[in-house]
């Protein structure tokens, strides 16, 4: 089966073709500024051909969103492009887990669901750096055990920069030492440090909790920055999320 699957995020909505459970293709757009539906149909028509994805070879198109405001605008634009339906999952599509609570968020169960399929011999902690860091745990039954929302990394940067009069717009990157000499790598050093100490924190602390040494998934737009600097995440794949949409919606 070959399929679009799209993920509504609060800062970013990200694509991927996937084709017989594999994930081919990807791109990321930003969620802001808010477009229309004719906005949208040609901006996906535009990616489509870049990409050199036939539309007569999609068979289902499988959005997940935690931006209401979106969802309709953007099922408008695929169902005019492609004729039909898009397939909306969210936290109540069957799947091999429950959502224990009815107030989770599609990204994270979509999260679980992922974790659940991909890696079904232990227990699984999942970090989402998005909007908002969510730290989502997951047991080898698919029991959901629980879930930690923080404020995103990308978010907190923002507001540093926007609430201050003096610090400056800066590359989200490691820097040379810990302690830094200027302004700029001294910011660097606490946004990466100062959230990687806190990363650690929920790993130890749930580990302990669950009286068990999780297996720990990364995801999200600054994974990638984090995965190289802890022998704690065992993995990083930014298309963690996609993956679990596409297991949703794969047999509806």
């Amino acid at each position: 089966m070959k399929a679009i699957v799209i993920n509504i995020g609060n800062t970013n909505i990200r694509f991927g073709f996937f084709e017989e459970d594999h994930c081919n293709v990807s791109w990321v757009i930003n969620t802001k500024p808010y477009h229309t539906c004719d906005e949208f149909f040609v901006q996906f028509l535009t990616l489509y051909q870049y990409y050199n994805i036939a539309l007569e070879d999609i068979e289902k198109v499988i959005i997940g969103s935690v931006v209401p405001q979106l969802t309709y605008d953007i099922s408008k634009a695929i169902h005019k492009i492609h004729a039909k339906k898009p397939i909306l999952v969210d936290r109540n599509t069957p799947a091999q887990i429950k959502a224990k609570s009815k107030q989770m968020g599609t990204d994270i169960y979509a999260n679980l669901v992922a974790a659940h399929m991909l890696y079904p011999e232990r227990k699984k902690i999942i970090l989402d750096f998005g909007t908002a860091l969510t730290v989502s745990c997951i047991a080898e039954n698919g029991e959901t055990m629980g879930v930690i929302i923080a404020p995103g990394i990308i978010t907190s940067l923002n507001s540093l920069i926007h609430q201050t009069a003096q610090l400056p717009e800066i590359e989200l990157k490691r820097p040379k030492s810990i302690l830094g000499l200027d302004t700029v790598s001294c910011m660097q050093s606490g946004m990466i440090y100062g959230f990687l100490g806190m990363v650690e924190g929920f790993i130890d602390r749930i580990n302990e909790e669950v009286n068990e040494n999780c297996f720990v998934i990364a995801t999200g737009g600054v994974s990638h920055i984090y995965k190289p600097l802890t022998p704690k995440i065992n993995m990083a794949d930014r298309l963690h999320t996609l993956k679990g949409l596409y297991y949703l919606g794969k047999n509806l």
